[in-house]
């Protein structure tokens, strides 16, 4: 136990043994001497005792600020053998009721140093004990009962040895007792501050709460997940309005649900585990968002890839035998001049052009020719995109905004204002003449190059989000469903990404993200 807290208690041990002695002397006057009549000796008690309050008032505030050390146990174990031998004395020797504040003092010096302490309090007690009896015989010798005297004396030392003894044993025990608690107490508080560390630095969402359901616990990984600070959490108490569902969800395996949160609908990865100790649960989440849309990103690059490579194939086998068709119509235009046959080869060939710009486009789909990347400054870029579509009449009464920061990218300027054609193109159908407006703007996302073209409708359906960029799959009157995914490959064959939100409160965005320039040699190409 630390020394601080044995005096601590010590004090208050005193306090409550002056007050009894205080006591103790008032019934013994009141009973012996009329009221009023105090001797010299009664009022050195008196004034003993009062000088007691006063020492540990004073070792009272040093307690409480702080200022603590050996030599206040020192100085008390002293004072506590002086207070008994002078209340001894002044009450009567060995006749004193109050013989007892030795083995006090004695329980105390043990209490505060342990074994050492109890032998000096033994010492000390002994030697003021013999001094007060030879004090008080030296003028009342010859009158004196030796024999009782010293009876007593030797019953008042050896009763002061044995409580040395006990005093210093239990002392001991105490001081290693103490040690193994404070010991127990910092090991505790080391593994508790652990413990809150880890909880506070893990990447997982963390939250617990009672059999009733409602919140007890939140870590700050939970607290960026769901977007909501801890005592906004906590404030919603049940965890079906945070989770809903969670508590039916089974502890033997792991599931996936969809929340709603301030920072829109995230996919959270969910473990529960019951808590016997109160009956609760904890449970441990994490944000599968991001993950589960790069599965799908992923799972659209291997579909268009598969694709692609079928397409090529299909379209190789088309464009040989249409030569072919192209050329017989062409000598059938010639034989039939003027003949109803003459309009119907021109026909021929009017369809087999058309389906032959078709499956061109679509060989530069499946084979986009490998972009020559420069360092390019894409405000730049989009201005001369945004000049060419000037007169294009899908932009007549479309409002168009431009945010355009200086912004350089490594890429490909002709394919990327291919890019840019298709997505303002697109966002011009969506919106219509009159009836929205369209942004394109150019910065920087986390120190990454982007090229964003926003409009107004958000027309595109959710369940349609996950196929816009496939070949053929178009929504739009007269599409031919090759545009984007025309966009998808160039932006993929830059090293880029492309991600697509639409929502008609919102609107529809298109962001293009770009290599940055830096350390990319001009007229880099990237090895296609």
């Amino acid at each position: 136990m630390d020394l601080r807290v044995r005096l601590l208690w010590l004090t208050l041990f005193r306090t409550v043994a002056t007050t009894l002695v205080l006591g103790g002397l008032g019934a013994q006057l009141s009973s012996e001497l009329p009221r009023g009549e105090l001797s010299t000796a009664d009022l050195t008690s008196f004034a003993i005792i009062g000088f007691s309050y006063v020492l540990t008032l004073v070792t009272g505030i040093l307690l409480r600020i702080g200022r603590v050390g050996p030599w206040a146990a020192w100085t008390q174990i002293i004072f506590d053998v002086l207070l008994a031998a002078s209340v001894v004395f002044l009450t009567g020797g060995t006749r004193s009721p109050f013989t007892f504040l030795f083995l006090v003092s004695i329980v105390g010096a043990a209490v505060l140093l342990g074994s050492r302490g109890a032998v000096v309090g033994l010492v000390g007690a002994a030697a003021a004990y013999l001094g007060v009896m030879v004090s008080l015989m030296g003028p009342n010798v010859a009158t004196a009962n030796l024999p009782r005297l010293a009876i007593d004396v030797v019953i008042q030392l050896l009763a002061q040895l044995l409580i040395a003894v006990l005093s210093g044993y239990v002392g001991e025990q105490l001081s290693r007792t103490g040690g193994q608690l404070s010991a127990s107490e910092r090991n505790l508080k080391s593994l508790t501050e652990l413990q809150n560390e880890i909880v506070s630095v893990m990447p997982s969402g963390l939250i617990t709460c009672d059999a009733a359901g409602e919140v007890t616990f939140v870590n700050p990984a939970a607290e960026a997940i769901l977007g909501a600070s801890a005592e906004a959490v906590v404030q919603v108490r049940r965890i079906d309005e945070l989770l809903p569902g969670a508590k039916a969800l089974s502890a033997a395996r792991r599931s996936e649900m969809r929340v709603e949160t301030p920072r829109g609908e995230r996919i959270l990865g969910l473990s529960v585990t019951p808590l016997t100790a109160t009956e609760g649960l904890l449970i441990v989440f994490q944000d599968l968002t991001e993950l589960r849309r790069v599965e799908r990103e992923l799972d659209s690059i291997d579909h268009l890839a598969t694709l692609g490579r079928v397409s090529a194939q299909l379209a190789h086998e088309i464009r040989n035998p249409l030569a072919a068709m192209r050329g017989s119509a062409q000598m059938l235009v010639g034989d039939a001049a003027g003949a109803q046959n003459e309009r119907l080869a021109r026909l021929i060939l009017r369809e087999s052009d058309r389906l032959a710009v078709l499956v061109e486009g679509y060989l530069k789909l499946a084979r986009p020719p490998p972009p020559q990347l420069t360092p390019a400054r894409l405000d730049h870029v989009v201005r001369e995109t945004l000049e060419l579509l000037h007169a294009d009449p899908s932009f007549r009464g479309v409002r168009v905004e431009e945010q355009l920061e200086p912004v350089e990218a490594v890429c490909d300027a002709a394919q990327l204002k291919q890019v840019l054609i298709n997505l303002l193109r697109n966002a011009a159908v969506a919106v219509g003449p009159s009836r929205g407006r369209i942004r394109v703007s150019v910065g920087l996302a986390q120190g990454v190059p982007r090229v964003e073209v926003w409009d107004s409708a958000g027309s595109i359906a959710a369940e349609d989000l996950q196929r816009i960029f496939e070949p053929f799959f178009s929504k739009a009157q007269g599409g031919s469903g090759l545009g984007l995914s025309t966009v998808h490959s160039i932006v993929q064959a830059h090293g880029g990404s492309i991600t697509v939100e639409s929502n008609p409160a919102t609107g529809t965005a298109f962001s293009v993200k770009l290599p940055a320039s830096e350390g990319v040699p001009h007229g880099a190409n990237p090895g296609r």
